[in-house]
């Protein structure tokens, strides 16, 4: 890798103190352990300061001009399958694609610069424990096949730094609407030859306009096509209050996935999910039971971003003829799968439904 000036950007690795050898991060005693004599060092120092905000419409108006490479000496890979492309050591060779387990790896080469992540959240969770979190996951599956347990928890569970965009605006947003009051009146009518009376809804129509101030503080983006954004969403947020500085040795031993969703999309995404927000909190402040017709007008300021990367635990695995994905935060340990359904379980719940309603229409009818 090179940075803007071409000089390499490769930086010296975390030896061992005891046998020199590259020390690797190790979640569960959070410092650097060496994987051949087992020696512990003390975790990189952390960076100055907070993790530093960047402006983004500078930085849309200057893309290309990036601060590039992993600032350690890396190979990149991509996969025909799922096409992530993985960061990994130099020395390492990747067999499998550690996102949907294909053998389909070729070499891969940047066309342009990419933005060199600042900041990381480091692994917490271990490896034990990740599979621990997905043991208990699989077991509150009453849906799945009895076998999938055990054949599923026999795959490798792999870790690995997805990467992120985060983004930061104040908003200052004038709203109006048509709020909606309920009432109710009665209205009589004929049923089988009785004259019956019922409540019946009505609606009363009034305008309504208010102002909401809101900051959006790190919206999260993720940038990763390795893993299946329902699941990154269901084991989201991840705590970017406790960001640190980036430093290859959290990273040594790790494969990282590089973005493959630019800064320019990731900022479109992030005010469209921004703009669904504000529409939500104008909502919350509309008096009455219901509204129609809402019109927000939105001054938006002080728009930031930073490139991150995030700990997660993928299991990959196949049953029958199709392959499921499940991810675990590498910080809170949250968990969220894709499982295949048993189809006689699925039968009993249809057939214990149907009886439900036998009986209760039988009882109606007495």
């Amino acid at each position: 890798m090179t940075g803007e000036s071409g000089e390499s950007l490769a930086l010296a690795k975390h030896a061992c103190p005891a046998c020199g050898a590259e020390a690797n991060w190790h979640p569960g005693r959070q410092k650097l352990v060496c994987p051949f004599c087992g020696t512990e060092s003390a975790a990189p120092a952390a960076g100055e300061g907070p993790a530093r905000e960047h402006d983004l419409a500078a930085a849309l108006a200057a893309a290309g001009s990036v601060k590039s490479g992993y600032a350690t000496a890396a190979r990149q890979v991509r996969c025909q399958s799922c096409r992530a492309i993985s960061v990994l050591d130099a020395a390492r060779q990747a067999q499998n694609c550690e996102f949907c387990g294909s053998a389909q790896l070729v070499p891969y080469e940047e066309a342009s610069p990419v933005h060199r992540p600042e900041s990381l959240l480091p692994f917490r969770i271990a490896e034990t424990a990740a599979r621990d979190a997905l043991r208990a996951w699989f077991g509150r599956l009453w849906l799945a096949p009895g076998a999938l347990k055990r054949r599923a928890l026999t795959d490798t569970v792999r870790g690995v730094y997805l990467p992120y965009w985060t983004f930061d605006a104040k908003v200052e947003a004038d709203w109006r609407a048509m709020a909606g009051h309920y009432y109710y009146t009665t209205e009589t009518y004929w049923e089988g030859g009785r004259l019956k009376s019922r409540q019946v809804r009505n609606v009363r129509w009034e305008p309504a306009a208010g102002h909401v101030s809101h900051f959006f503080d790190d919206d999260l983006i993720c940038a990763s096509v390795g893993v299946h954004p329902s699941l990154l969403r269901a084991i989201e947020p991840f705590p970017t209050t406790e960001l640190r500085a980036y430093d290859p040795g959290y990273v040594a031993g790790w494969v990282v996935e590089r973005y493959q969703i630019d800064l320019p999309q990731a900022a479109g995404h992030a005010r469209e999910v921004m703009r669904g927000k504000l529409e939500q909190l104008c909502a919350r402040q509309i008096p009455g039971d219901t509204y129609r017709d809402l019109v927000v007008h939105a001054d938006w300021s002080g728009q930031t971003y930073k490139h991150i990367l995030a700990p997660v635990w993928l299991l990959t695995y196949d049953y029958g003829r199709r392959s499921y994905q499940c991810a675990i935060n590498g910080v809170s340990g949250a968990v969220a799968g894709e499982y295949p359904k048993s189809g006689w379980k699925i039968a009993l719940i249809a057939i214990g439904i149907l009886l439900l309603l036998i009986l209760f229409g039988a009882v109606s009818g007495r």
